[in-house]
């Protein structure tokens, strides 16, 4: 039985918790903005460190770097310096675009195991595959081939604690032998196994809905790169908030939810009489304090 005085302990024990911690209550999922490093392609190659350290005053928490290779490794710095580098500077690295040509045309695992282990050094989670030579992109047949060796990959990755994932562009819904690469790879590759990052700005450029992809293939989106589409010249990139494209209905909290997106990504490809560093301050701004993302 309860009595007076043991109800009106635990109702202040709980009145003393809202007061003591309200967040708790309300509480919102933390998210980093990252930046994928392409965006920066120019000036690393002349001063990575200094070019790392304004990334973290821009604002950034997270990077997604490009262009590993065993031989000159993150712009001549090995993945033990990298990854230091990027922790001196309160920054971490939940995922990586690692050229994988190699590996779908040749069918060769060399690199494959070389940005493992780059990866796991780093921190990383995730390996991406940020594009496909078109030579094996020519026939729905080929498409399937390609989703399996995907599949084989995301094995190979999940043995060492790594997770596969593939970054679109917009050529992935041009129509062949009455389908699209996108359909065919979201079709015959693993969920469990492959996961999508979702570039909003090359499905949009391709005419195609986020959120009815979204719909669609629910859960299926772990990251996305976030870059807006200028308003006078559609085929390139402005600061986020600045274009033409809706991030407020497209990254809705029910969407994000809807999507499985858990890493949020800025990419900017092109500056227009702006200096790089002014511009993606500008986008990490907006992506925190109006996307909350």
């Amino acid at each position: 039985m309860t009595t007076r005085r043991k109800f009106l302990t635990q109702a202040g024990i709980v009145s003393a918790g809202m007061m003591i911690a309200p967040e708790l209550l309300s509480a919102k999922p933390e998210r980093i903005i990252g930046l994928q490093l392409y965006s920066l392609r120019d000036q690393l190659p002349k001063d990575v460190k200094g070019g790392i350290e304004k990334v973290a005053a821009a604002g950034y928490k997270n990077v997604e770097p490009f262009g590993y290779s065993k031989q000159n490794g993150f712009w001549g710095l090995d993945a033990k310096a990298f990854s230091n580098l990027l922790k001196t500077n309160g920054l971490s690295t939940a995922s990586g675009h690692f050229g994988m040509d190699e590996y779908f045309v040749q069918g060769k695992t060399n690199d494959l195991e070389a940005y493992i282990e780059a990866a796991n050094i780093t921190g990383m989670s995730y390996i991406i595959v940020p594009s496909i030579n078109g030579e094996v992109l020519k026939s729905a047949d080929q498409f399937k081939q390609v989703a399996e060796k995907m599949n084989k990959a995301a094995e190979i990755c999940k043995k060492s604690g790594l997770k596969l994932g593939y970054h679109n562009h917009n050529f992935e819904w041009k129509p062949v032998d009455g389908t699209t690469f996108y359909d065919v790879l979201l079709k015959n590759t693993d969920p469990a196994l492959v996961h999508m990052e979702m570039d909003i700005f090359w499905v949009v450029r391709a005419g195609q809905d986020p959120v009815k992809i979204f719909e669609a293939h629910p859960g299926r989106y772990a990251l996305c790169h976030i870059k807006d589409r200028d308003i006078t010249n559609t085929n390139i990139n402005t600061e986020i908030g600045k274009g033409s494209i809706n991030f407020k209905a497209i990254l809705s909290p029910e969407n994000i939810k809807l999507s499985g997106i858990k890493h949020f990504i800025v990419e900017q490809e092109n500056y227009i009489n702006i200096d790089p560093f002014v511009s993606i301050k500008q986008s990490a701004d907006y992506c925190k304090n109006v996307l909350h993302v």
